[in-house]
């Protein structure tokens, strides 16, 4: 087996933009109208002197990795700021390494120096998960190879070691070799809080850009199979929305749903009490036959100090924001859960590491006791969620959650120029017929991914970072609350 190649992080730029949303997004404690995306490019250089520069983009997202109402979203915003400088000094000290080596040889001092600054796991892995992304996807076109053939062959150097000691033993370049990306996947259309059921539901006028706005046009538009709802830990009117979405959905073809709770419900017996009403209900027995899977229901605070099998006796359970760290999945099973999400703002090797996880168990069990989701975080169109694509199908999951193409306008946030070179080199992905590029999502609800697999990691167009501002330095010192929790 040839070597993985040694590299080194030579440099790190740094870069944001904006975004105004089209529609208001709620997703746990956070209505959002606009967001703000991290954009970093690097340059490597490898051990046979050869050099390349690679880009990752991750939005920065406020209340999500830290819920804590005593920060402001702007402190939320400089955590993930500070977890990213973090990152950025560690790889850029460390001497020739492979691509996993440099996250492997980081994580525990990522972790630490995050927890100097009050950073909790999930926000201190957001810097490494961003840089690497950039540094595979610099790597891969050093090479001349495409992110599926970078793991496939493990030129990346994934294995099982002293962070994953539950993997001992399992041949992860072996499970590596059997990875396949599937040619297509479908969409997951992701239901907000304050998403319009109806017409009834406009706060106005039609928007008038072309793209469905309520939950009925988008039946209608796209004629997905897959839905995730999200509720809001308050079982009346859980019900009442579920009902309305309920409605909606099957006036529609067949159709499979997930319901994620973004940590909206204080215990188990809270969602299980959601659950049996749920079931109770004539209106919604259509629904409840679809429901695939439920996400991360439980605050994080305590989804991982109490057994959640009264539920999963019912519907499998999966974490989210309580995947903290990497012994976080193995650590939640004991519990009742079965699943854990994949999400590029947590990290690729995570998502890559807790796949071997799943075929592992799997194989010890001789059948199917653990998965994985695919799930979203507002990754825009263009490099964000071309990355997210590309990992996502590579470890075989059949849909993923989306959401930026329903609550942005396509690629409208960058320069023309940008839009029309990613629709010339992914036209498989953008159909660029309205004057933005936008996720060119077939009927029926699906994507094609075959262009993903270029040089690079999924990504055969150049990104303008003149265009955009620098991003501002991250704070140094912990950052104070501004307010008294609520």
């Amino acid at each position: 087996m040839t070597a993985a190649p040694r590299l080194r992080l030579l440099d790190v730029e740094r870069f944001e933009r904006d975004v105004t949303f089209r529609i208001p997004f709620r997703f746990g404690v956070i209505t959002v109208t606009q967001g703000t995306q991290a954009v970093v490019r690097v340059h490597i250089g490898l051990e046979d002197g050869r050099h390349a520069e690679g880009v990752a983009a991750e939005c920065l997202g406020a209340k999500w990795f830290d819920k804590n109402s005593a920060l402001s979203d702007a402190q939320n915003l400089d955590q993930l700021r500070q977890a990213l400088q973090i990152a950025t000094d560690l790889y850029a000290a460390a001497d020739l390494r492979t691509a996993f080596g440099h996250f492997e040889q980081a994580y525990p001092e990522q972790i630490a120096r995050g927890a100097v600054l009050a950073l909790n796991p999930l926000v201190a892995s957001y810097g490494p998960a961003l840089l690497d992304r950039a540094i595979l996807d610099a790597l891969g076109r050093a090479l001349g190879r495409s992110f599926q053939d970078l793991v496939r062959s493990n030129a990346i150097d994934l294995r099982a070691g002293l962070l994953t000691p539950d993997l001992a033993g399992f041949d992860v370049p072996l499970f590596l070799a059997g990875l396949s990306p599937w040619p297509t996947i479908a969409v997951r259309h992701t239901v907000g809080l304050v998403d319009p059921i109806t017409s009834a539901d406009r706060m106005g006028a039609p928007i008038a850009d072309g793209l469905p706005e309520t939950l009925e046009e988008v039946v209608r538009h796209y004629g997905g199979r897959f839905y995730k709802l999200k509720v809001g830990g308050k079982v009346a009117a859980d019900l009442e929305r579920l009902t309305r979405i309920a409605a909606a959905l099957d006036g529609g073809q067949d159709y499979r749903a997930t319901l994620d709770g973004n940590e909206q419900y204080d215990d188990v017996d809270g969602f299980l009490e959601l659950w049996r009403r749920m079931t109770e209900m004539p209106a919604l027995a259509r629904l409840c036959r679809s429901i695939l899977f439920i996400e991360q229901p439980i605050k994080r605070a305590v989804a991982l100090s109490r057994p959640v099998t009264a539920m999963a006796r019912h519907r499998p359970l999966i974490i989210d924001e309580s995947d903290g760290e990497l012994r976080s999945f193995p650590d939640s099973l004991a519990l009742g859960y079965a699943g854990v999400s994949s999400k590029t703002c947590k990290g690729l090797y995570k998502s890559l590491l807790n796949a071997a996880r799943v075929a592992k168990l799997n194989a010890e069990a001789g059948r199917s006791v653990a998965f994985m989701s695919a799930e979203d975080l507002t990754t825009w169109p263009g490099v964000s969620v071309q990355q997210d694509l590309a990992l996502v199908s590579l470890i075989g999951l059949e849909h993923v959650e989306r959401n930026a193409h329903h609550f942005i306008d396509g690629m409208s946030f960058a320069p023309a120029a940008e839009q029309e070179a990613f629709a010339a080199a992914h036209p498989d992905l953008y159909d660029h017929s309205s004057g933005t590029a936008r996720l060119r999502i077939a009927r029926g609800g699906t994507l094609a991914l075959d262009s993903l697999g270029c040089p690079g990691f999924a990504v055969a167009a150049a990104m303008d970072v003149a265009a955009m501002r620098p991003m501002p330095a991250a704070p140094r010192e912990t950052i104070a609350p501004l307010k008294a929790p609520a």
